[in-house]
């Protein structure tokens, strides 16, 4: 079963081609950054327009690429949420007008089960059951995963993403747009030797809360002199206090539940610091650690097409319906 997969749910065009048998065939992404730097964050409406110019040439891409025609075709996947709506109904009546045409099922996929999925496209992947981390720019979340469809949220950040902390934070420093990579190219530069915090791990429970590390970033850099060294500091201090954080709950997860084996997706999976930290407590726990490839860590139509594959092959089937939405809980996939 060839498997088409479309990514759109922000400011990345993502396209694959997945083959249930014999993996990944082809797969295209095109990232807005450059556009979006201009205004500081993504702006919704400039994202939509592009994915509309970006999708159709990438998908005829993908398809030169695989040597295939469109009735090789036996179904598409999309990303119908979460994520911001008109990006997503974009890539949804793409995908839908795509599957009318070509007379083959369409289906709903969720991001973060994208995300969940990504390492399942490596040599070595992940057996279930497994925990797993997810760490974007708009979630953070620990889920533990029985199989394709058996979810079991375990906790979730409270108010920001671990990612969203990262994009303010190097706002506040005036890094700019995209935060997170730019702030951790800087703390390569710094130490970590300011004592920030690590959020609710004083208490038990495996929510996640990270906007008070970003106002005491805020009040520690507001009070220090503004030099370049002192904001690589700071830099450091934070990244370490997000990554020990994050450590703290994957340990106490993997503890609560018995099992041995953790998932990290999402873009700020790429991070070096939390793959550290995360590698180190595993390997105290006698665990196993399980990453995407990298280009597989930020939104990718590889992942969708998985997804969507393995659904489809399970006999997942679903109307003419446009399907997006824009807020869309992990816990209500079945």
């Amino acid at each position: 079963m060839y498997v088409l997969g479309i990514e759109t749910s922000c400011d990345e065009t993502g396209v694959a081609i997945y083959h249930s048998e014999h993996g990944l065939s082809s797969h295209k992404l095109y990232s807005q950054v450059d556009m979006h730097s201009d205004y500081g964050g993504v702006v919704p409406e400039l994202a939509s327009r592009d994915h509309i110019r970006k999708l159709v040439p990438l998908i005829k891409q993908c398809l030169a690429e695989s040597q295939l025609t469109s009735s090789a075709i036996n179904g598409i996947a999309y990303t119908a949420g979460p994520g911001l709506m008109g990006a997503l109904l974009v890539g949804a009546a793409t995908a839908r007008s795509l599957a009318w045409s070509w007379q083959v099922p369409a289906l709903a996929v969720h991001h973060m089960e994208g995300h969940l999925l990504a390492p399942m496209l490596e040599e070595n992947p992940p057996q279930f059951p497994f925990i797993a981390l997810l760490i974007s720019g708009g979630h953070t979340l620990l889920v533990q995963v029985e199989g394709i469809g058996h979810y079991q949220l375990l906790g979730e950040s409270l108010d920001d993403a671990a990612g969203e902390a990262f994009d303010k934070t190097a706002k506040l420093l005036g890094l700019g747009y995209p935060g997170g990579p730019k702030l951790s190219a800087l703390a390569e530069q710094g130490i970590a030797k300011i004592k920030f915090p690590r959020p609710m791990t004083d208490r038990p429970g495996l929510d996640f809360s990270f906007s008070g590390l970003k106002t005491f970033t805020m009040n520690i850099f507001n009070a220090s002199e503004k030099t370049e060294q002192n904001k690589a500091d700071i830099a450091a201090s934070f990244q370490e206090a997000v990554a020990d954080t994050l450590s703290i709950k994957c340990k106490r997860a993997l503890q609560q539940t018995g099992l041995k084996r953790l998932v990290v997706a999402g873009g700020v999976s790429a991070n070096k610091q939390i793959r550290a930290s995360l590698a180190q407590m595993v390997d105290k726990e006698n665990a196993q650690l399980y990453f995407p490839r990298l280009e597989f860590c930020t939104d990718n139509g590889a992942m969708i097409a998985y997804a969507g594959c393995q659904r489809l092959m399970a006999g997942q089937q679903q109307g003419l319906e446009i399907y997006a939405r824009p807020r869309w809980p992990i816990s209500e996939l079945s």
